[in-house]
């Protein structure tokens, strides 16, 4: 104690606890590299302070806007899982890969996006292009709109996923047809892959214009 002169464990019993100023509070990786056309939102607050974050536009996004690379350390075991958010892996030397994202310093903004429950709230696709992992907008979003994604069609099959899905109150589980009668597919150009809906094939073409 400066007051008193003496050397002491804890505080000082005549003049008190020193008064203590915290250090500024630094961002992690991840916030940083944060669009300044997007924001983070609170959407959830759960037990242990764990807070459910989303990704929203904070202008017009236009459509086929292309974010990434994904960031995320190379593992062949998952350790960090949320089922809010998208499974993710990549080819590398042979070998296929998690993109594993224990926390907010080992990855990029990207690994706050949401998985689509469904085709309607859907507004990014994620893709495979050269080892990495990119996600790319199908549509318009406006302001205030949450950034929501899932597999391309050729990436579902890379990674053993459907390639529409909508999330149940339990489960996940493939969404049914909207049409009664059986339609006619839509066949792409390029490698004569069949899709059910004009939305799907648009998708997969962006990968082959990615490739050229």
């Amino acid at each position: 104690c400066e007051d008193c002169g003496k050397s002491l464990i804890g505080e000082c019993k005549l003049h008190g606890p020193l008064i203590r100023a915290k250090d500024r509070v630094i961002p992690s990786r991840a916030r940083l590299t944060l669009p300044h056309y997007l924001t983070l939102r609170v959407l959830e607050l759960r037990a242990g302070n764990q807070q459910i974050l989303g990704v929203f536009a904070k202008k017009v996004i236009q459509k086929r806007t292309q974010f990434g690379p994904y960031v995320g350390q190379l593992s062949t075991k998952l350790t960090c899982y949320d089922e809010s958010r998208l499974v993710l892996q990549v080819l590398k030397d042979g070998g296929k890969y998690f993109l594993d994202t224990p926390n907010e310093d080992c990855g990029n903004w990207m690994m706050f996006v949401r998985l689509a429950r469904n085709q309607e709230e859907q507004t990014l696709v994620a893709y495979q292009h050269c080892g990495e992992v990119y996600f790319t907008t199908v549509k318009p979003i406006e302001p205030h709109t949450e950034l929501k994604v899932w597999y391309a069609a050729d990436y579902a099959k890379f990674m053993e996923a459907s390639a529409v899905f909508i999330k149940e109150e339990s489960d996940v589980c493939p969404l049914p047809p909207v049409a009664k009668e059986p339609v006619d597919p839509w066949i792409c150009s390029s490698c004569r892959s069949t899709f059910a809906t004009f939305t799907l094939l648009e998708s997969h073409q962006c990968i082959h214009k990615d490739r050229v």
